[in-house]
């Protein structure tokens, strides 16, 4: 179901754009405790170790305890609502843009819709241009995450008016560089591994167990997204890093606190004082929410694809008219 089919396909661009929006919706409820603690591991300078006394953050279970003893249940959510926001616009623009690019490359190249190769290109190019739409929301979400006690933003609005007044409009798209050089090769390995394991899953699965589509969906799309995440991760870090550029006072209470100079220097600062370890901060939480929110993707997107079918089927049509 996933990119154009030109057999099969009862789907629209628009119906496209819904259904990933609704898939965004649904999985960034369940997915934002992990994308807190992936960004306070990330953010944090400081080795993530019990043996190192100034370190706010050991490990995914002692965060969880302090942060719900320092800020409350909610704090898990912290953010929910740009992230939301994201979620939707970036599901929207991403499979809406990928079925039209499959269908581009079906209807006027030699290639197929449904090769591996094709999605590995359209699922990048159709990131990079979700990543472009969304990219001030992203930048509010990380901040609202970040944030500890007292906060320096108390509600969406007031962060928007302070950050434009104090730092300029720029500040919504810091971090923009790495996150179009690594959401490209992310997103388009996720595709990529999705239509592999799809095929091989259709493959090894005999035809008379195939009513169980949707957690053949969840497995492929959670391991598609393990895979994926764990090779390009370092530039998901580098970014966060510097979506907070600016934004120093209010980490104060977390440790120590750096200023970049672009991503360059970000890199070089984080090799020099954390060494290659550094890049894979939070990797634990991040493999998890790669798993969890890639495959609920996938499953959550194919879903409401089939049920748009469905409800377009001469057979859901004539009970309607009976």
């Amino acid at each position: 179901m996933v990119g154009y089919d030109p057999e099969g396909r009862c789907v629209s661009t628009a119906e496209a754009a819904v259904a990933g929006s609704a898939s965004g919706l649904v999985t960034r409820v369940l997915v934002s405790p992990l994308d807190v603690l992936k960004i306070r591991f990330q953010l944090q300078i400081e080795q993530l170790s019990s043996r190192n006394p100034t370190a706010k953050y050991h490990g995914m279970l002692q965060a969880v305890q302090r942060i719900f003893q320092e800020e409350g249940l909610t704090a898990f959510w912290k953010g929910h609502v740009p992230a939301q926001i994201l979620s939707v616009g970036f599901g929207a623009v991403q499979f809406m843009t990928f079925e039209s690019l499959t269908k581009l490359m079906h209807n006027f190249t030699s290639f197929k819709a449904q090769d591996s190769l094709v999605h590995l290109v359209c699922g990048g190019l159709a990131a990079g241009a979700a990543s472009v739409a969304v990219q001030p929301v992203d930048t509010l979400r990380t901040r609202f995450a970040a944030q500890g006690e007292p906060k320096i933003y108390l509600n969406l609005r007031h962060a928007v008016v302070t950050m434009y007044q104090t730092e300029g409009p720029g500040t919504f798209y810091r971090g923009l560089t790495p996150t179009l050089i690594a959401v490209f090769p992310y997103a388009g390995l996720q595709f990529f591994f999705y239509n592999i394991l799809q095929q091989f899953s259709k493959w090894a699965i005999p035809a008379e167990a195939k009513n169980g589509a949707g957690v053949r969906n969840l497995v492929c799309g959670s391991c598609a997204g393990v895979l994926s995440k764990s090779l390009t991760y370092p530039l998901d870090l580098v970014k966060k890093r510097l979506q907070v550029g600016g934004f120093e006072h209010a980490r104060a209470a977390f440790g120590q606190v750096r200023t970049y100079g672009g991503f360059l220097d970000c890199v070089r600062q984080m090799m020099r004082e954390e060494g290659p370890g550094g890049f894979f901060k939070g990797l634990s939480p991040s493999l998890l929410k790669a798993a969890f929110s890639s495959g609920f993707i996938f499953f959550w997107y194919e879903l409401f694809c089939s049920l748009l079918c469905t409800m377009k089927s001469p057979e859901s049509t004539q009970r309607k008219e009976g």
